[in-house]
């Protein structure tokens, strides 16, 4: 007997049972999340809640001091990832060299490398004892080498940019890789020189991954904390910093939770607002 259309209908799961099985099945992971992030959190935000908290820590001046440098810091890192990683994209993708697969496959790597690595490796190189010092004094006899600006704002800022260039280097090469050769090929034939050419050609497709890298950096660098610790630039103070000293320090619970809370609340705001920028250029495009 064949089996009518009908017989298909009814046998069919209803699609209230299908949306209760789904909901059964992600009970589990919203369970463990719970439990793993937004119930700690929970517990920060009621810490923040002390009586006066929030009045004492956004009134002190090393609040105000640890905020504005976190925010230069990080739209600092961002502009100059933004900058570098375009340059350095374009000839890994554009200037045919001998080992630049070899580079674009280091740059995967070094993704994963932690923060402070980074640090270590240029506290080797420009750090007080390190490598640059070390040759001046061997040249002139002169103890005291001329490179000390890393324990400094810009000393962070370039550690942070070498950190993260690599971000944004990786979304524009997977962005060039699509681009189609023949439109290359028709503005070079109509006499277009190379800038123009990486001006109105290159830069337009180029957009979407530089918004999402440069999102990515202005993130990562907002909640930074390695290389701020290990660069050892004491009169360098950002939020992350903050909070390690107010709880670990001066055991200021409530204090190192309202900067975290205003930390937080930075982060999702940026996130937000980055979503919103994409959805935007993903709607005119």
């Amino acid at each position: 007997m064949a089996t009518t259309t009908a017989d298909l209908a009814k046998s069919a799961p209803h699609p209230r049972s299908r949306t209760a099985a789904g909901w059964l099945w992600a009970l589990p992971p919203i369970a463990a999340l719970a439990l793993a992030f937004l119930y700690p959190l929970a517990l920060v935000v009621r810490e923040s809640l002390a009586p006066g908290a929030y009045a004492d820590v956004l009134g002190s001046y090393a609040f105000r001091e640890a905020l504005t440098t976190t925010v230069w810091l990080a739209v600092g890192a961002t502009i100059g990832c933004l900058v570098l990683g375009f340059v350095l994209a374009l000839i890994l993708a554009f200037v045919p060299f001998p080992g630049s697969r070899a580079v674009a496959r280091f740059i995967d790597v070094f993704l994963s490398f932690p923060s402070f690595l980074i640090t270590l490796a240029l506290l080797f190189v420009y750090g007080t004892v390190g490598i640059a010092n070390g040759l001046w004094t061997g040249a002139t006899g002169d103890p005291n080498g001329p490179f000390r600006f890393l324990t400094t704002p810009w000393g962070v800022l370039l550690a942070e940019i070498t950190y993260f260039t690599p971000f944004v280097v990786r979304p524009l090469l997977a962005a060039f890789s699509q681009l189609d050769p023949a439109q290359l090929e028709a503005a070079s034939s109509l006499g277009a020189r190379p800038a123009r050419v990486v001006r109105q050609v290159i830069l337009p497709e180029a957009l979407p991954a530089l918004a999402a890298g440069g999102g990515l950096v202005l993130v990562l660098s907002l909640n930074e904390f390695g290389i701020v610790l290990f660069t050892g630039a004491k009169g360098v103070t950002t939020l992350p910093t903050l909070v390690y000293g107010k709880a670990i320090l001066e055991a200021d619970y409530p204090a190192a939770c309202v900067v975290a809370v205003v930390n937080v609340l930075l982060s999702t705001a940026l996130y937000a607002l980055y979503r919103g920028v994409s959805r935007r250029a993903g709607a005119h495009r």
